[in-house]
């Protein structure tokens, strides 16, 4: 099983947790199962077109997905998918 790793600001969607297992062959299929698992996370995630967010990065194995296939990127069982909220403000 592929391994979910949730970002501390969106724990409190995801009840708490800090990664999730999921069975994907896709990017894509294994964030579909995490919102189905936690709903709340959905519009954090996604938009209204059920894209990802433009500040939602997901990386596979430490490869970012947006270089790659995108939500159709290939996930092994061995593989962690890593959520990364960009980040902005400062001085």
């Amino acid at each position: 099983m592929a391994k979910i790793l949730i970002p501390t600001p969106l724990r409190q969607y995801a009840g708490g947790s800090d990664a999730v297992q999921v069975e994907a062959a896709t990017a894509g299929e294994a964030l579909e199962q995490l919102v189905s698992l936690h709903p709340d996370l959905k519009k954090q995630l996604f938009n209204d077109e059920g894209r990802l967010r433009s500040f939602v990065n997901v990386y596979v194995s430490d490869e970012d997905i947006r270089y790659l296939e995108r939500d159709k990127t290939p996930v092994k069982a061995d593989d962690t998918l890593s959520i990364v909220p960009s980040i902005a403000g400062g001085r």
